[in-house]
């Protein structure tokens, strides 16, 4: 127990420091490009922008911060000859492995459970922070068993937007009424249509009924029929996107439940629920990464040559990680299951690094 304490112990440190010198450049670099987009704020309100984003660039680069502690340990053990003093006193040097991997699923653990809800807030109100310095706003959106609810403002004013369902990707509402209203609050217009398709600052229906509400006292007499009509957009999919809530702005603990109120309103919620299932594994593919790393630079240092080591460990951790990225994809958009997408890569990962230990290690 005590060398395992020991090797966790400087695991742990290791990846705290890799961590912490990555948190400061990205928010160097991030405070930077910051200020260049925004020239006229405060100081103080670019560093607020800046604190905001910071932990989700971290949670971003925690397979890499894991990947690159594994190398420096491993490394730095087998230059100081600490792991052939293991191997020396009976044990296989596989059981340095334990301490390593034990805290690499702990943070993956952790990282889950409590740092994902923090990012979560975080990066909701750094995106709304930066749509409203960038003069886009707030557009208010709900979800309910009616269906979707939109808001967008436009120099005419405020238009209210209902939909039954959406398609996946939220580019064509299906079933939609749009109800202007006047800067005063004054009723408009009111539009129903089979389809509404967002294009590039027009919203393009299909199958429209339209009631003038401000003309006269009986707007069904006037009402026209077309079958397909244009008006202006102020948002764009990705707002709707955003404003949706993309699923890293949802903590985890809500997922579920918001998983669940999607399909009951008739959207689909596959991005969410292949979110949901990646965020659950991904205590299992740092654990993964743990043994690539280990498994290329556990020999002694006289033995090989270390620089390739460590590159083909980073390439490979680098490879899984791109791989596992485009599973998530491949998942979003239906080309294979949820589960399949999700938890494939880490196993996948975990097995493949095995391999590569049980063949490397000669203890």
């Amino acid at each position: 127990m005590i060398l395992h304490f020991y090797f966790a112990r400087k695991f742990l440190w290791t990846l705290v420091g890799i961590a912490v010198v990555f948190s400061v450049l990205l928010g160097l670099i991030d405070l930077v490009d910051e200020l260049q987009d925004f020239p006229d704020l405060p100081f103080f309100d670019v560093l607020e922008i800046v604190l905001l984003n910071l932990p989700h660039a971290n949670y971003e680069i925690l397979p890499l911060v894991m990947i690159l502690a594994t190398v420096a340990l491993f490394v730095r053990l087998a230059r100081s000859s600490e792991l052939v003093v293991v191997r020396a006193s009976g044990r296989s040097a596989l059981a340095g492995l334990t301490g390593p991997v034990t805290v690499a699923a702990l943070v993956g653990l952790v990282a889950v459970t409590m740092f994902n809800p923090i990012v979560a807030a975080s990066s909701k109100r750094y995106n709304d922070l930066v749509n409203g310095h960038s003069g886009l706003g707030d557009s208010v959106l709900a979800i309910s068993s009616e269906g979707l609810w939109l808001r967008q403002g436009t120099e005419e004013g405020q238009t209210v937007i209902h939909a039954r369902s959406a398609t996946p990707d939220l580019g064509t509402l299906l079933d939609a009424t749009f109800t202007s209203f006047t800067p005063t609050g004054d009723p408009l217009q009111r539009l129903t249509a089979e389809s509404a398709e967002l294009g590039q600052g027009e919203w393009h229906l299909m199958g429209v009924k339209a009631w003038d509400l401000a003309a006269t006292d009986n707007p069904e007499a006037s009402a026209e029929l077309h079958t397909s009509l244009s008006i202006p957009a102020a948002l764009t999919r990705d707002r709707i996107i955003d404003s949706f809530g993309k699923p890293e702005y949802i903590p985890i603990w809500d997922l579920p439940s918001f998983i669940a109120q999607l399909e009951t309103a008739g959207f689909s919620a596959r991005r969410y629920a292949v979110w949901f299932q990646m965020e659950l594994a991904q205590p299992l593919f740092l654990v993964a990464l743990v043994l690539v790393g280990a498994a290329f630079t556990m020999k002694h240092a006289r033995l090989a040559n270390t620089g390739t080591s460590v590159l083909a460990a980073v390439m490979l951790g680098f490879t899984l990680h791109y791989i596992r990225n485009f599973a998530q994809v491949l998942g979003e958009n239906g080309q294979i299951p949820i589960l399949l997408a999700a938890w494939a890569p880490p196993v996948a990962s975990l097995l493949l690094a095995l391999g590569i230990l049980l063949h490397m290690e000669d203890g």
